[in-house]
């Protein structure tokens, strides 16, 4: 195959308020993540993702955007970013941004000319809707916050929807000045030079245009979190959606075709595989990386990542390339998830299986969840809902990058608290050791970059046994053996005769025993790659 940047790539998303900051205020910014872009050549990943940084009063810290085409002043300006995209692209680094497309800010201009009167000219840029017959809202639709998505406006007489805080009122995408709108938003920041968008939240875009009651969800237990107490059967995933996408594609794959550089994007959809899938497109293309998170949700034993990765692979479309994600700023860390010696096989797992990897910062130097007082909680989430430890703050901390105060983070005191183990779970430091994880994380993305059997090969399973995993990624001649044991135990691995006598690429432990009379010896929480021939 002739692969493009964002199939053989390593994406690295940053959470900009908590990589570096510049200017000593405790908050990163745009010209701290500059500073840092060498951190990341040697690191090895080869695209970043940047969560939101447009002007926001950030309620839910930019995810609440009053303007999408510009920098709100905690992260620097315009000429910040176009002179991070210059230095990125300057070292081989292609730049992502966080589109939001769903919702804006409630101080948003658009939404403020709405709210003014019903006969306002962008009235119908927000759903609207006239109260149920008791006064009460107009369906029985649940936040993703907690609570009825129907806020009540005095000044109009309506409730307003949100899926998400009532700060956030929905965009109605049935409305053609909204699409075209945003469209130009997109525009904007491609002509700029961005490489492409992770979309926010794709499946919520469209809402089921009569606005039926949602159903009750039979699963739905205490300590869920009320947005589950419904299946949002009529607020997410609707049939329309996918035009929206499709005219997204032509938009992104219009810089291609003019010879301006290939432009991703990257649809964030939380949806089982079979609806999942949908999203690469239907009569039209779609976007390019419906992200795949069931690495995140699934348990981790080797049945159930076989089983898997098996329906994922055969679920995909002919033209579908695959993607994986361990972590992002919504989810516990895997470090949290799996222990340390086990985030080092997932480490293995993420960047040897078929498609894009996204990694999430710091995981690289295995950070877990950090403990936030209830005094320092920022996240709103947490804040709606406390004690059901629905709060992000604890995976969204500031990135260690040495042993001074603060981590090096910042003069001034972070935002959010650092971990616990910060003078010793830092870069300098676990730079030096080359046992540590991060020194894991540099040798499996240079092996990722050498051996294109891991980039653009072929996968195969070879062997489900107990708690070991083995697989096989080809291309051409070459052949690579990956073999993971996601237990606590040591394992003796018959090796495929094709696979006898291969040699080492990669352990995750430094001394460990290799083949013994055709049988692979994995220890306890170990995974290797070998090269076969």
């Amino acid at each position: 195959m002739t692969a493009l940047w964002w199939q053989t790539c390593v994406i690295y998303q940053i959470y900009p308020r908590s990589f570096q900051d510049s200017n000593d205020d405790g908050i990163g910014d745009l010209k701290g993540i500059a500073q840092r872009l060498d951190y990341l050549v040697g690191l090895g990943v080869e695209a970043i993702w940047i969560s939101p940084i447009y002007p926001s009063p950030m309620v839910d810290f930019g995810y609440d955007v009053a303007d999408y085409c510009d920098i709100d002043p905690c992260f620097g300006n315009l000429a910040d970013f176009d002179d991070l995209l210059m230095q990125a692209h300057r070292r081989g680094l292609k730049i992502l941004l966080d589109f939001v497309p769903n919702h804006t800010s409630d101080q948003h201009p658009w939404f403020v000319e709405s709210r003014a009167a019903k006969d306002n000219q962008k009235r119908d840029w927000y759903i609207w809707r006239d109260a149920a017959a008791d006064g009460g809202p107009p369906n029985n639709w649940i936040s993703d916050f907690g609570g009825s998505a129907w806020q009540w406006d005095e000044i109009t007489g309506q409730y307003y929807y949100h899926a998400f805080l009532k700060e956030q009122p929905d965009l109605n995408w049935r409305h053609p000045d909204v699409q075209a709108a945003m469209f130009d938003v997109m525009r904007f920041w491609f002509d700029r030079g961005v490489d492409g968008f992770r979309i926010d939240v794709l499946w919520h875009m469209l809402k089921a245009a009569d606005f039926p009651d949602n159903p009750p969800n039979p699963d739905y237990r205490l300590g869920m979190g009320e947005m589950h107490r419904l299946l949002q059967r009529h607020s997410t995933d609707q049939p329309e959606v996918h035009g929206i996408a499709a005219a997204m594609r032509d938009i992104a794959d219009s810089y291609g075709a003019r010879g301006l550089g290939e432009r991703v994007l990257i649809g964030e959809i939380y949806l089982p595989v079979d609806r999942l899938m949908h999203y690469y497109g239907r009569e039209r293309p779609g976007v390019h990386l419906p992200f795949n998170f069931q690495l995140i949700d699934m348990p981790w034993d080797a049945r159930t990542l076989a089983a898997a990765i098996t329906f994922y692979e055969a679920a995909l479309p002919v033209a579908g390339w695959p993607n994986w994600v361990l972590g992002n700023h919504d989810r516990p860390r895997v470090a949290t998830r799996l222990g340390q010696a086990q985030a080092r096989v997932a480490s293995v797992l993420l960047l040897t299986l078929r498609g894009t990897p996204t990694l999430y910062y710091g995981d690289e130097l295995g950070l877990s969840d950090v403990m936030i007082e209830p005094s320092q909680v920022r996240d709103p989430r947490e804040l709606r809902e406390p004690g059901l430890a629905l709060g992000r703050d604890p995976v969204r901390t500031p990135m260690p990058w040495d042993g001074s105060d603060n981590a090096g983070f910042s003069a001034a005191r972070p935002w959010l608290p650092l971990h616990a183990d910060w003078r010793t779970r830092n870069v300098a430091r676990m730079t030096e050791d080359p046992r540590s994880i991060l020194t894991l994380y540099r040798r499996l993305l240079a092996l990722r970059r050498d051996c294109p059997a891991l980039s653009i090969g072929d996968f195969a399973l070879v062997n489900i046994e107990d708690e070991i995993l083995v697989y096989e990624r080809r291309h051409e001649s070459e052949r690579l053996v990956v073999a993971l044991n996601l237990g606590g135990r040591p394992h003796r691995l018959q090796l495929p005769d094709w696979a006898r006598g291969s040699r080492l690429l990669l352990s995750t432990h430094e001394d460990t025993a290799l083949a013994e009379h055709g049988a692979l010896l994995l220890r306890s929480h170990e995974a290797v790659v070998l090269a076969a021939g």
